[in-house]
C-alpha cells in the first residue's frame, strides 16, 4: 500500500463520545431539570481558554457542577451513555490551571477534546455574532445556545462554520510540497490550505488554491479527512492531491518559500533543525505524517 492511499491518523480535534442531544434543545422544560441535577457537569470557558487538571502524562477538563459553576450565558453541549448532561458557561474561569484548546487536545481523552472544541466554537461564535446583521438589533439566545433570534424583525441566525481545504500536494516522483507564509519565520513549513469560496466545490476549491498559491496545476483531488479548528470557527477538510506541473510560481502575498521535499530530505532537515512542522492537533500534521508512512518522532514543532 502506497502512502498515499492509507486513512488519516487520529485527528485530535475531531473526537468525541457525546450525544450532542439536538432534539432537547427546545425542551425548556428538560432543560430546567438537568440543571439542577447534581450530576450535570459544566464546563467554564472564556476566550477559547479554560481549567484543567494534569495526571501523568494527561489532563482532564475541570467540570463543575451546575451550583458551583458562575453565571453567564449557558450552552448545551450534549449527553453521555449514562444520561449525564454537559453544558458550558461563558464567564470569566475560577482560579486554577488555564490553558487553550491547542496546548490541551494532545492530553484530554475523547470526551473532554469533544467538549472542549465544541465549547470553544459556540463562545466565539456568539461573542462575534451578537447584532442581527439585518437590522442591527440585539439579538436574543435560544435552543440552548445554538439559535440567536432578532425581537424586531423574528429572524433566526445559527453558528457559523467556515470550511476550508488544507491539501498535501505531491508529484509523479512522491515529492510533497511545503510551504511556508509571509509572516512565519525562516524553517515553519506546511502544507497549503484556503477558504472555500461561494458556490465551488471542495475539489475545485482545492485546484484553485494550488494554483494561486504555488502556480502548479493539480489532478485527482482525494478526500481524507476532516477536523474542526475552531480559531475562529473553521472546518477544515484534508486533502491528497497529485501535482500535473511541478516548477513553482508562489505568490510572494501569500507565500514566502515552497519546496519540494523527499521523504530522506524531510527527514533530514527535521533531524538537524532546519524545519520546524505543524503541532499534533493539526490536520497539517496528519497529511504530512501519512504521505511519509508513519510519525516523526523527534521532529521539530511550531512553537
Amino acid at each position: 500500500m502506497r502512502p498515499t492511499d492509507r486513512l488519516l491518523g487520529p485527528l485530535l480535534l475531531s473526537r468525541t463520545s457525546i450525544d450532542r442531544a439536538a432534539a432537547l434543545r427546545h425542551d425548556e422544560r428538560w432543560l430546567e431539570q438537568a440543571w439542577a441535577e447534581e450530576k450535570t457537569r459544566v464546563l467554564v470557558v472564556h476566550e477559547g481558554r479554560t481549567l484543567i487538571h494534569r495526571y501523568g502524562d494527561g489532563a482532564a477538563l475541570v467540570l463543575l457542577p451546575p451550583a458551583e459553576a458562575p453565571p453567564g450565558p449557558r450552552y448545551l453541549l450534549g449527553v453521555d451513555e449514562d444520561g449525564v448532561a454537559y453544558f458550558a458557561v461563558r464567564a470569566p474561569l475560577p482560579p486554577g490551571e488555564v490553558t487553550g484548546l491547542r496546548r490541551a487536545a494532545a492530553l484530554l481523552d475523547d470526551r473532554d477534546a469533544g467538549l472542549f472544541v465544541y465549547a470553544v466554537a459556540l463562545e466565539e461564535w456568539h461573542a462575534t455574532h451578537e447584532y442581527c446583521p439585518r437590522c442591527g438589533t440585539r439579538t436574543g439566545v435560544t435552543a440552548a445556545g445554538h439559535v440567536r433570534v432578532c425581537p424586531k424583525d423574528g429572524s433566526q441566525h445559527f453558528p457559523r462554520v467556515d470550511p476550508a481545504v488544507i491539501m498535501l500536494v505531491h508529484d509523479d516522483e512522491d515529492r510533497a510540497l511545503l510551504a511556508r507564509g509571509p509572516s512565519w519565520p525562516e524553517g515553519r513549513m506546511s502544507v497549503l490550505a484556503g477558504f472555500v469560496e461561494p458556490g465551488e466545490s471542495l475539489e475545485h476549491a482545492v485546484i484553485r488554491e494550488v494554483k494561486e498559491e504555488a502556480g502548479i496545476t493539480v489532478t485527482d483531488p482525494r478526500y481524507l479527512g476532516s477536523q474542526p479548528w475552531p480559531f475562529p470557527r473553521s472546518l477544515m477538510l484534508g486533502f491528497f492531491a497529485r501535482a500535473v506541473t511541478t516548477e513553482l510560481h508562489p505568490d510572494p502575498a501569500e507565500i514566502a518559500e515552497a519546496r519540494w521535499v523527499t521523504r530522506e530530505e524531510l527527514a533530514a532537515a527535521l533531524d538537524a533543525g532546519e524545519l520546524a512542522l505543524p503541532p499534533q492537533v493539526s490536520i497539517a500534521r496528519r497529511l504530512i505524517e501519512t504521505w511519509y508512512g508513519g510519525p516523526l518522532p523527534g521532529a521539530g514543532t511550531w512553537r
